[in-house]
């Protein structure tokens, strides 16, 4: 049967301040759970670090190491970007959820919080992605000469 959806304000699209230059229209939000997901995953990521490595995923993870999980991050990283780059929606979708969950497993292996990044991206919010990424300090690993990719 068909759900009924009811008339509100909800369902216009809002327009959202980008920069004193543009906006974007902001489609109306799905009927669908939302990004406090990710709080919850990084919650149980969290509760499986002391959990014995045979009987959780995570733990086992977090029992192998910082390079493990970075390893099983960027395999889930490069998977996504070969979904994206085929058109492969579903599997995209499949992917990405992988990539966060992982991404959230190294947050927890190296002690951050998601508030920690939500504050950076509240941080950078509005900004110019090119004036943002200019004003950044160049990172650059001890010993190790960097060269930027154009």
């Amino acid at each position: 049967m068909a759900k009924k959806i009811a008339k509100s304000t909800a369902a216009v699209p809002k327009k959202k301040q980008v920069s004193r230059a543009s906006t974007v229209t902001m489609p109306p939000p799905l009927d669908a759970p939302d990004a406090r997901v990710l709080d919850r995953l990084w919650a149980t990521v969290l509760s499986r670090k002391d959990a014995s490595p045979s009987e959780s995923h995570s733990a086992r993870l977090l029992a192998r190491g910082t390079a493990k999980i970075a390893q099983k991050f960027g395999e889930e990283a490069v998977e996504c970007v070969i979904e994206a780059v085929a058109g492969h929606k579903p599997s995209l979708i499949a992917e990405s959820a992988d990539v966060l969950y992982h991404l959230l497993v190294l947050w927890v292996d190296a002690g951050l919080r998601p508030e920690h990044i939500w504050a950076e991206l509240s941080r950078r919010e509005g900004l110019s992605g090119i004036a943002e990424k200019a004003a950044r300090k160049p990172l650059a690993m001890e010993g190790l000469p960097t060269k930027k990719i154009p």
